[in-house]
């Protein structure tokens, strides 16, 4: 007796069910993305009880004759591709015929559905067609999903709570909505308002309605374009910065994805601007060819494969860094109605964990007091001018005039303007990395009067012996002395000798890191960043006025004067009109 049976329609599409609808947001995604790409301009989500008791998607598109009506709900039944070739030039959201037989088959459906002239209304539970008759004329379509996964109980138990259910929805959603500003997104639960936008066509107003005026206020638009790929969004300014990257939003050919890829792209744009554990709030359109991106990899389609990636990542990154540069990007205290002092200061300025948001203050321990003698600013000053250009003016130009020093780390500067709070240690680290990494790629030596050893692991030893090359570019004098050891008797001018021996171990272990995905723009990077860390007055350090002064002159000649190259800022301005409404002397 032969062992191997075809499937029953019904089970094969709860299967099938299993990996399109995961979760109440499947279902949501499903069919709106169907009423997208059924041209509808007013889209409205219902759900009770965030979807586990009811799901309804009502809109105004082209909807269905009874025979499509009928035939939508087969699988592999779809009107979006009909031969091989379709599958590189998929246009729409939905195409594989899959979503609603799945749906249908873990659920009871009620769909009524009419295109102005002719009209269904279709019961379905468990894929089985339970009713079938004629139904108003309104144009567009309704589906009703209710008693999801009545039949497949274990998919039921893994449902989440509500809130957390409805999160992802309404995260779903908000991705739809700025996906699509010129269509009207509305998403109600137990008949409360969550999401409704206006179908205004401007990507910056659905900003503006989702998220509020906070983050709409400090988003930067950016536009660049290649022979590949056109690119248009907004992506945050340093003021607005985020734990999670779920916010970062990337949209290519009208779908939205979540690519680690293109994540990676955005992180690196932001490289020096921000803290490598925060994140940008950004929303970016990519319009490409179809034939350049493959969207058939994932049951759920939420991510894509990428043809011509270098030529991509090179457009993203210098557009939002243009973006950046061009942009002043000194926070600004504002006063809230509350006056807490943790809505005051930038979100990037204090870390919130998942209980509870900690501010802590403690009075200073001056370790070291730095005089004009030993000071290193006063030293060695860096003429600036031969690589700066015109652009941040605004900052550039500012006259700053130091009038005290908090907790020997922060320094008080004022002009007409206002009062600017300024971080001794990441001002100076600023200035040291672009100091550095100007002159890194001269590979001129300075030989040392005692020479040092460095050892390492075998597997480490030959990483560098690898690589050697690289560090003599750079201006290093090596040669093999012992077992897995390397002695160092010359190295690049830059280098402070009072540091070399720390920071050489610091580049030896970066060169090992990157083995294998070496990028000599990046690795100089981080090296001058490790130099100028090194280099660079600490906190709870004191120095004198003159030397605040000094250091303030060098930072807004700086080509980003705004971050310290970990990210940090290095400036924080209280304008003089929210200083006063902060003391009732203005209304």
């Amino acid at each position: 007796m032969s062992k191997i049976k075809v499937m029953s329609p019904v089970l094969a599409n709860k299967i099938a069910a299993g990996e399109v609808i995961e979760k109440i947001f499947n279902v949501v995604k499903e069919l709106v993305e169907n009423s997208i790409d059924a041209k509808a301009e007013n889209i409205k989500i219902e759900l009770k009880d965030a979807g586990k008791s009811m799901i309804k998607v009502v809109d105004d598109g082209i909807g269905m004759d009874k025979k499509d009506a009928k035939n939508a709900f087969l699988r592999h039944a779809t009107s979006k591709i009909f031969k091989d070739d379709d599958l590189f030039f998929i246009n729409t959201l939905g195409f594989r015929g899959e979503a609603l037989a799945s749906i249908a088959a873990v659920s009871e459906v009620n769909l009524e559905t009419s295109d102005g002239k002719e009209s269904s209304n279709i019961i379905i539970k468990g894929g089985e067609v339970i009713k079938e008759e004629s139904g108003n004329l309104r144009k567009g379509t309704s589906i009703t999903v209710t008693n999801l996964f009545y039949n497949t109980p274990a998919r039921l138990k893994y449902l989440k709570s509500e809130p957390y259910e409805l999160a992802l929805t309404t995260a779903f959603v908000e991705k739809l909505a700025l996906s699509y500003p010129d269509i009207s997104f509305m998403l109600f639960n137990n008949d409360e308002k969550i999401i409704h936008t206006t179908k205004s066509g401007n990507l910056l107003k659905t900003i503006h309605e989702l998220y509020g005026p906070l983050v709409s206020s400090n988003m930067l638009e950016i536009k660049g374009s290649n022979d590949d790929y056109d690119i248009y969004g907004y992506v945050s300014n340093i003021n607005i910065l985020r734990k999670t990257k779920n916010k970062m939003i990337t949209i290519i050919n009208g779908r939205s994805i979540w690519n680690n890829d293109i994540n990676k792209m955005i992180e690196e744009a932001y490289h020096t601007y921000k803290p490598e554990e925060l994140h940008p709030i950004c929303i970016i359109k990519i319009e490409t060819d179809p034939t350049l991106i493959d969207v058939n990899i994932h049951p759920t389609k939420q991510d894509i494969r990428l043809s011509k990636k270098e030529e991509l990542k090179t457009l993203l990154i210098d557009t939002i860094k243009e973006a950046l540069y061009n942009n002043n990007l000194v926070p600004e205290i504002k006063e809230t109605n509350d006056n807490s002092i943790e809505e005051m200061l930038p979100k990037t300025l204090f870390l919130e964990d998942d209980n509870e948001t900690k501010l802590e203050v403690s009075m200073p321990k001056y370790d070291n007091i730095y005089t004009t003698k030993d000071f290193d600013g006063n030293q060695e000053e860096f003429d600036f001018k031969s690589i700066v250009d015109d652009k941040n003016d605004k900052l550039k130009k500012l006259e700053l005039y130091p009038v005290g020093i908090a907790f020997g780390t922060y320094i008080i500067a004022q002009n007409k303007e206002g009062i600017y709070l300024i971080d001794q240690h990441a001002a100076q680290e600023r200035i040291n990395y672009e100091k550095v990494l100007n002159e890194i790629t001269s590979d001129k030596s300075t030989t040392l009067l005692v020479p040092f050893t460095i050892e390492l692991s075998k597997s480490d030893f030959i990483i560098i012996k690898r690589n050697i090359d690289k560090l003599t570019n750079m201006g290093f004098v090596l040669e093999e002395f012992g077992i897995n050891t390397y002695k160092v008797s010359a190295h690049p001018i830059w280098l402070k000798d009072k540091i070399n021996e720390e920071v050489v171990k610091d580049i030896f272990d970066t060169l090992i890191s990157e083995e294998g995905h070496f990028d000599i723009k990046r690795f100089n990077d981080n090296i001058a960043a490790t130099v100028a860390c090194k280099k660079s007055i600490k906190g709870n350090s004191r120095i004198t006025l003159d030397e605040a002064s000094f250091l303030l002159s060098q930072l807004v000649l700086c080509d980003n004067p705004y971050n310290c190259p970990h990210g940090r800022p290095t400036i924080i301005k209280f304008t003089i009109y929210e200083l006063e409404k902060m003391f009732k002397r203005a209304m």
